[in-house]
């Protein structure tokens, strides 16, 4: 004779999937996650990547994938890519996303001001010729990039109207005080800096304007910049592409935690 559950049973044992988590589909259903951005997310500066992203330079150690690691995610699309632009981001990388989409993260603009040949003038030049890159990159942060990061934060919302967006900055990239020989002066370590203070307040106030979570780093960063005991940031390095990026320290102990406590 086969035995049939009663309705009380039938409702223990339901009762008892979800507490063990092995309930029904619905319960086990995952995040949809997308990370978008520049080389930032990508993990440029890690020193170890994925085969297969080419030129992108993504990395299994970067903050985006150590996320999905330790999270349940149904689907992650990782199309984060080193030297991206905003004007990347809209022709290249939107596919990634659609209205099942959860979660997306982010982190852009920093090529779009130059990011790259700043940091090369102020490396290799004059004070004076640092100054001037520097303040040239704040003009356009000011002045043009904001609407550049509007049309892209518009776009990830069309493709994306229910997802959560979590925009992260980007850090102080030194430390100042002594650096030892050879290294960037302490003058042009600050005014760099300032600029990585001009782009936080921009991209911060565009986040908020379009409704994202903006998570800033700089503080979590502070003290693990170039020229600290203990950097999370590349100083120059080779291939010269990884220098002043963050490390698998920076992604690890900076950006996962930064972004783990906005998403939980």
């Amino acid at each position: 004779m086969r035995l049939r559950p009663t309705p009380a049973v039938g409702s223990l044992v339901a009762g008892l999937l979800l507490t063990l988590g092995l309930a029904t589909p619905a319960a086990a259903a995952g995040t949809d996650y997308a990370a978008l951005g520049d080389s930032y997310s990508s993990g440029v500066g890690i020193n170890s990547y994925d085969g297969t992203s080419g030129s992108c330079l993504r990395s299994p150690k970067a903050y985006p994938q150590l996320w999905a690691n330790s999270h349940t995610v149904a689907t992650f699309r990782f199309v984060a890519c080193s030297g991206a632009t905003t004007r990347e981001v809209l022709n290249n990388q939107l596919g990634a996303l659609n209205s099942g989409t959860d979660l997306v993260t982010i982190s852009i603009g920093g090529n779009d001001a130059g990011f790259a040949d700043v940091v090369t003038t102020c490396r290799l030049g004059s004070d004076s010729s640092c100054a001037g890159a520097v303040n040239t990159a704040k003009s356009y942060i000011t002045n043009t990039l904001p609407g550049r990061l509007d049309e892209t934060y518009r776009a990830i919302r069309s493709r994306a109207p229910g997802a959560r967006v979590v925009v992260l900055g980007y850090p102080r990239l030194f430390e100042l005080g002594s650096c030892g020989f050879g290294s960037i002066s302490e003058y042009k370590r600050s005014l760099l800096n300032g600029g990585s203070d001009t782009m936080s307040g921009v991209i911060s106030a565009r986040a908020g304007a379009a409704g994202f979570s903006y998570v800033d780093v700089r503080s979590r960063f502070a003290g693990h910049g170039v020229c600290a005991s203990s950097p999370w940031i590349n100083g120059t390095t080779w291939p010269i592409v990884e220098s002043y990026h963050p490390n698998a320290s920076g992604h690890s102990a900076g950006y996962l935690p930064a972004l783990s406590a906005t998403t939980g």
